[in-house]
């Protein structure tokens, strides 16, 4: 539910700006010729919220315990991408957005089998290096607004230090990309607002854990995934 209040929020966001630029720039249009070079560049800065999936395989220790891991809410973190725009026709463009992703996921793990045990939580940060590529479908330019689609793929590697913890989370994983946005054109440059859904493709779970050696009993948290995936939702301010 707080996942869907989230996007909501952004679609509303969204609109509002869209609706506010049309009324500002619906008479004169600006920048005629922006799309018609070959290439440009850009850069962008925006928010973004980090989730995890967690898929139990029924596990249960010695002593009886059966873990549940949840995220149960969602902190925003903060984004900066640059931007290689390159023109393949009138409609199709590539991009390429190399970037910053900074943020956090606060997890939380519950004993399904004794309601009278302590939750346990876990606080995992990532700061994110990030190589989207995309392509971008453009529909055609009304005045000064212009809206597209969005796809593509997105590598990711998580430099942030690693500590030794109860769930650990390996550092690359490939997400891929939908969204969409729109281009207003102002006098001086284009801003394009742009909302983009990110699902990771891989199980970025490390099961794998000598750094437990001394403390066999944080496995538990581990030993009861079959797998762990990421999902984004990432709202960002293009300026072109």
């Amino acid at each position: 539910m707080k996942r869907v209040k989230l996007i909501l929020f952004a679609l509303l966001s969204l609109f509002t700006l869209t609706a506010r630029a049309n009324r500002l720039n619906d008479k004169l249009e600006n920048r005629p010729y922006a799309d018609l070079r070959p290439w440009h560049l850009g850069f962008s800065v925006g928010l973004h919220t980090q989730d995890l999936t967690f898929a139990h395989n029924g596990f249960v220790t010695e002593e009886g315990e059966a873990w549940f891991m949840e995220q149960p809410s969602f902190s925003p973190g903060f984004c900066v991408n640059g931007l290689v725009d390159l023109r393949l026709n009138s409609y199709f463009s590539l991009r390429f957005t190399p970037g910053l992703y900074f943020g956090n996921r606060e997890i939380t793990m519950v004993n399904v089998s004794d309601n009278e045990t302590p939750r346990l939580r876990q606080n995992i940060k990532s700061t994110f290096i990030v190589l989207p590529v995309d392509v971008k479908f453009t529909a055609q330019r009304y005045r000064n607004c212009r809206p597209y689609l969005v796809g593509g793929v997105m590598p990711a590697i998580d430099v942030a230090k690693k500590r030794t913890d109860y769930l650990k989370l390996k550092s690359g994983d490939v997400y891929l990309e939908v969204g969409f946005g729109c281009d207003f054109y102002l006098p001086y440059f284009k801003l394009n607002p742009e909302i983009k859904f990110c699902f990771g493709l891989g199980n970025i779970l490390q099961k794998d854990r000598p750094d437990l050696v001394d403390d066999p009993g944080m496995m538990k948290i581990t030993r009861s995934l079959k797998r762990v995936t990421s999902q984004m939702v990432v709202l960002t301010f293009y300026f072109e």
